[in-house]
């Protein structure tokens, strides 16, 4: 099996209405039956959801003085908002994962293996 990162993203300039109580409860609701089903065949390793970008903060070590800014590490419109890592038994079965997740949540989903460490 191999380990893949299914990344949410969300995209800055796209308007979206706020949902109603009622709409919240179905999309959680559907994530929690997606996500057990991922647990059901010992696919989902790990899932989260990100805080909003504006929270981050980066670190970078330079000259050995540690500089830490506000702020992304990259200014950009679209933003990772959630992740999930799976076990997979190969790319097609990792973006069949990645198309039930990106109708379930609505957002667009990026997929990439882990690269293994022999060793670690």
């Amino acid at each position: 099996m191999a380990r893949y990162l299914l990344s949410v993203h969300t995209v800055e300039s796209e308007s979206r209405e706020p949902m109603t109580d009622e709409q919240m409860q179905g999309f959680m609701r559907r994530v929690r039956e997606l996500e057990a089903e991922m647990k059901s065949k010992d696919v989902l390793i790990y899932s989260g959801r990100l805080a909003d970008p504006d929270t981050a903060t980066v670190v970078r070590v330079e000259s050995g003085e540690t500089l830490i800014t506000d702020g992304l590490f990259a200014e950009a419109k679209e933003h990772l908002g959630g992740f999930y890592i799976i076990n997979s038994a190969n790319l097609d079965e990792a973006l069949s994962w990645a198309s039930k997740t990106a109708g379930c949540v609505g957002r667009p989903i990026e997929v990439r293996p882990f690269v293994e460490m022999p060793g670690a």
